[in-house]
């Protein structure tokens, strides 16, 4: 399974951007990630695929919402409010399955990535 990540860009603060990713297969629950360099790589938000519970950081709750097509194998990770903190290579993961809820925020559960997408808050 491929996943192809998009929707990044250059954005100022307070404004919007809308990322998506698309898999080339079928899979289990989904999420991104996001990283600055020199620094690990950050849960921000994940969807169970089967139900749709949605989970997110505490540094983007309120301003970040991840939502799923499961016809279309996407998965969308919309922004609003966006602060410079925000500015990272966004990463969209896939599990092969359902994750246990204690788990959801651990890059190791999932098994695919996407390429990354860079996002930019800049005045």
């Amino acid at each position: 399974v491929q996943l192809q990540a998009s929707g990044g860009g250059l954005v100022q603060p307070g404004g919007s951007l809308r990322l998506s990713c698309v898999a080339s297969g079928s899979t289990g629950d989904r999420a991104w990630f996001r990283q600055v360099p020199g620094k690990e790589r950050e849960f921000v938000a994940a969807i169970r695929w089967n139900g749709g519970r949605t989970f997110y950081s505490d540094s983007v709750k309120g301003r970040f919402f991840i939502s799923g097509d499961n016809a279309k194998n996407t998965v969308t990770l919309q922004m609003i409010n966006l602060k410079p903190e925000d500015t990272a290579v966004y990463y969209c993961a896939a599990a092969t399955g359902t994750l246990i809820v204690s788990s959801y925020s651990s890059d190791l559960r999932y098994t695919y990535w996407g390429q990354g997408t860079l996002v930019t808050v800049s005045s």
